[in-house]
Formats: structure tokens, sequence, C-alpha cells
């Protein structure tokens, strides 16, 4: 399947959600969102731009786990664009050590709360992280995408095809502070 998104940061997260809510956004996930990226030692996944990641969701309606891979990203239109592969897993824990039996290593580890809807076909993700903006990603098909962006209520050219870390390196650049995706980043002093 070919996923294709913008994201954006969010200016009042309240605000943003309330009208998803009240323009038809049916509550589809609240909780914990944790991705953990894995690769080899020479990062030959990542050095191709693929992600091999088990994804770990804790909270409501229930905990699941996924195994997914995605291929080299593209944009067109202003879209990202990717392809995506993803399966159910019953026990991440015992992937997480399979995948260790067969060499690799988690090198990359995103950490956030969530709030997930379904808005008129398409899927809202709002993003909260340890240290850094609140986010919006938005998928579906480009008429989804617009439809949902514009109940959302953000200026549309606050929405971008970007990756993660090109909103962390902006966030540093505003900020002066050093965004943190993994909790464990944390200094011990900001728990």
């Amino acid at each position: 399947m070919i996923e294709t998104e913008l994201k954006a940061v969010v200016d009042d997260l309240a605000l943003r959600r309330r009208r998803v809510e009240e323009n038809g956004g049916v509550l589809e996930k609240e909780g914990y969102l944790q991705d953990r990226r894995w690769d080899t030692d020479a990062e030959s996944i990542r050095g191709r731009d693929h992600v091999l990641r088990i994804r770990v969701f804790t909270g409501r309606p229930a905990n699941e786990a996924s195994l997914e891979w995605k291929g080299p990203t593209s944009a067109a239109n202003g879209y990202k664009l990717r392809e995506e592969i993803g399966t159910s897993v019953g026990d991440a824990t015992a992937l997480s050590e399979m995948m260790e039996r067969l060499g690799m290593q988690v090198t990359r580890t995103i950490d956030r709360e969530i709030v997930q809807f379904r808005l008129h076909g398409a899927t809202v993700r709002f993003e909260s992280y340890p240290r850094m903006d609140d986010l919006v990603e938005v998928e579906g098909t480009p008429q989804q995408i617009e439809q949902a962006v514009s109940v959302i209520g953000l200026p549309r050219d606050a929405y971008t095809a970007d990756s993660l870390v090109e909103f962390m390196a902006r966030y540093e650049r505003r900020t002066g502070k050093r965004p943190v995706v993994c909790a464990a980043d944390l200094d011990e002093k900001e728990w």
C-alpha cells in the first residue's frame, strides 16, 4: 500500500482536537505509541531509505503491536508518499528477541502520546513528544487529506511532506533546545 500523508506543527492541541470531534471525527486510539526502528550494524536498511520497525501502542481501545516495513520516501504534488507493509504481532518482546538474534539492533526509538481519529475517510493523528512541538499527521487520499486539513483549521501552508527529522531541526533552530522524541533521552532532572 502507498501511504500518502502531510504533517504540521499544532498550535493549540485542545482546539484542533475539538474541531475534529465537532466535525464528525471518530476516535480510533488514544494512548502511548512507541516505534522501535531496527537495522544492521552497517545501517544497511536506513542506507536504502527503508524503515523496519516494531510499533507498540498502549491505550484505548486496546493494546496492540505490529511489524512494519516502509520503502523509500518520495513526494508528489506536495504529499509525502511511501510504500508500507505491516502485520499485527502478538508478542512484540519475542519478536524483538528474534531480531536481536538475527544480528539486528534498535537504532532509533520514537515515543509519543497520541490521539487518532477517522475523519471523512482520512486518519488524523495528533502526536505529543517528550520535548518537541506537537504535530498532526493526516493520511488518506489527497481529497480526504484536504478535507481533514480544512476541518482541523491550521493554515494549509503549515502542512508539509517533511520528515520527523526536519521538524526536529526546525524546533531546535527556533527554540535553541535539543528536541527529544525518545523518553529515555530526557535528562533525569526532566522527569
